[in-house]
């Protein structure tokens, strides 16, 4: 029974968003171009290096090395192996879905199982923090100052996710093996276990580059369509009055917490796009600063439905449940609206009113202002870098199918 339920929802979609386009070609193909850019100029340059460079420390063994190194921190904080430690750094660092990509593929070696996977997508899929710190501080709200209370309350509410998910199936035997030998200290130990998994790799360099940089470009295309997707979808949803339709019913939710019915729109369209979302909840003046940084933290730790979508193709080839993922989007929504509100005062209320000479070098604004600057010159090359990165990447598929048709 729920097989056919699913495929009649699923018939309807798809009817529903071809009838929806063919209604809408102006406005549809204006959305597909907004979700073009983005993809273009900011999310596939930013995060290209960081996926190959996850490749290339998965290959090379630098992860087993640093899982050495980091056992005894992630093992009792968050009941994960020391491996995950890359997978925290690198999702903090760039942003989503980097911290599902690298779990996944974790996954694929064998490094972690399927409990301890699952424990780590659910914490370590953040935001990027230039888009934190430049987009949303300085882009829509003005103000360098946010970006301090914004990155700390959505990071700390990470760990605290983490520290929460590390109870997920605690009962369950599902853990890792530890291969590496226990005798010697812990850098002799770590460089055994990098060697030890470089030398079981016989793949040339060339070989192990290109690979690298194929897995990295066929994440990022898929990446691409799900942004366009959902950058075309959000807008038919508003044309088609279906967004304001839900929208009448967050609006007694908001009234019922004293807050301006305005939020509604906002929120809906947060939940599918967060940089739109979070756009039209700066835009609402009905409404107080912390109101609305307590709603942008909430759809930043949501991460919203195009990158659920995302998360969920990169764990499809695994046996990685999506379900804790979602589970740690709603607790992690709970503990960013809950910092905000708690860190509101110190970290902006009391930076506000500190005069110049009590704070003689602002560093969380020279940090703004790199930030604003890197995402200017993304726009201006970014571009440049895709269109030449995809260029290479054809020229890899080329050589790998001209081998293969000699080897045979």
């Amino acid at each position: 029974m729920y097989t056919k339920i699913a495929s009649v929802l699923y018939a309807i979609s798809a009817s529903f968003l071809a009838i929806a386009i063919i209604s809408y070609p102006d406005q549809s193909f204006e959305a597909s171009i907004r979700g073009l850019n983005l993809w273009l100029e900011i999310v596939f340059p930013s995060l290209l290096p960081f996926f190959i460079v996850a490749e290339l420390l998965l290959a090379f063994g630098v992860v087993k090395f640093i899982g050495v190194l980091l056992e005894p921190l992630m093992r009792p904080l968050f009941n994960v192996p020391g491996a995950g430690g890359v997978v925290l750094g690198m999702g903090l660092a760039s942003g989503y879905p980097s911290g599902a990509k690298i779990s996944a593929r974790l996954r694929q070696e064998n490094v972690l199982t399927k409990t301890e996977a699952e424990r780590l997508v659910s914490f370590t899929n953040a935001s990027n923090p230039l888009f934190i710190f430049g987009a949303i501080a300085v882009g829509f709200f003005h103000d360098a100052k946010i970006g301090l209370l914004l990155a700390a309350c959505h990071y700390l509410g990470c760990i605290l996710v983490g520290l929460c998910m590390r109870f997920y199936r605690r009962h369950s035997n599902d853990r890792s093996i530890d291969h590496i030998r226990h005798h010697g200290s812990t850098i002799g130990r770590a460089f055994w276990a990098l060697h030890n998994h470089r030398t079981k790799n016989h793949e040339p360099l060339g070989k192990i580059l290109g690979n690298a940089v194929m897995s990295s470009i066929q994440t990022l295309v898929m990446i691409g369509g799900f942004i366009v997707l959902f950058s075309v979808l959000n807008k038919l949803l508003f044309l088609t009055g279906i967004s304001s339709f839900f929208a009448s019913f967050l609006e007694n939710i908001l009234s019922w917490l004293s807050q301006p019915k305005e939020f509604a729109l906002p929120l809906m369209s947060g939940l599918f796009e967060i940089t739109l979302g979070a756009q039209m909840i700066a835009q609402t003046e009905q409404a107080t600063l912390l109101a609305q940084l307590m709603l942008v933290s909430g759809i930043l730790a949501f991460n919203g439905l195009s990158i659920h979508a995302q998360v969920a193709s990169l764990l499809a080839p695994t046996d990685i449940r999506f379900a804790p993922y979602f589970i740690g989007r709603l607790i992690h929504i709970v503990f960013a609206v809950m910092l905000t509100f708690l860190l509101f005062k110190p970290l902006y209320i009391n930076r506000e009113t500190q005069s110049p000479s009590d704070v003689p070098v602002d560093t969380q604004t020279d940090y703004t202002s790199s930030s604003v600057a890197i995402i200017e010159w993304l726009e201006q090359f970014g571009p440049m870098i895709t269109i030449g990165t995809l260029f290479i990447g054809c020229l890899i598929l080329i050589s790998n199918r001209t081998q293969k048709q000699a080897g045979v």
